[in-house]
């Protein structure tokens, strides 16, 4: 059977005499180091992960509230919390805000958000990372008034917030994320 990471989508081959029986089997990307489930498909034919046929491929997905949906070809996870439209996008009143770099090569760096988008990488981005996991255009940081929210710019190694992979979710003042080898903090001030 053909077994897909959650996080990166990557795709393994899986032999399905390792079940031995279980219903679950817990499983390690390679690639992302996530850890997934896999559902036994001899003891739940509904379950199985992955499905092929010689037009298309669907992919068993869940959002966040568990809710599995079928998706047609390669696509990534369901988007996590909702994200700004570009008429929304504008640096909050009487408030300034920052990032911090807490943790990887350039911890203690600091970094003022001076704009309503603002992109984190490795080269050519408005914060620049020099960290070999980071992707060139790694997050984004989107500023719509009080709410900010971070995008993963479908980066090589993800966006992590604490021990979860996101593609779109809401921060708030000294909530961490981690990029690569980095982790980053955003701090509020007001005024």
């Amino acid at each position: 059977m053909i077994i897909t990471c959650d996080t990166c989508l990557s795709r393994y081959r899986y032999d399905e005499s390792r079940f031995a029986g279980k219903r679950v089997k817990k499983v390690r990307c390679t690639k992302c180091l996530t850890v997934f489930e896999v559902e036994n498909p001899a003891l739940n034919p509904a379950a199985s992960t992955l499905r092929e046929s010689a037009e298309e491929t669907y992919v068993r997905l869940a959002d966040e509230t568990g809710v599995e949906r079928k998706a047609a070809g390669p696509r990534r996870p369901p988007l996590a919390g909702g994200r700004p439209t570009e008429d929304e996008l504008e640096l909050p009143a009487g408030a300034k805000l920052s990032l911090a770099v807490i943790s990887g090569p350039a911890a203690g760096t600091m970094f003022a958000i001076d704009k309503p988008r603002v992109v984190i990488g490795r080269q050519d981005a408005d914060f620049v990372l020099e960290d070999p996991e980071v992707s060139r255009h790694h997050t984004a940081i989107e500023v719509a008034g009080e709410n900010v929210t971070l995008v993963d710019l479908e980066s090589t190694n993800g966006t992590f917030l604490g021990e979860q992979a996101v593609k779109v979710a809401p921060i708030g003042h000294q909530q961490e994320f981690t990029i690569g080898g980095s982790t980053l903090m955003l701090i509020v001030t007001h005024a």
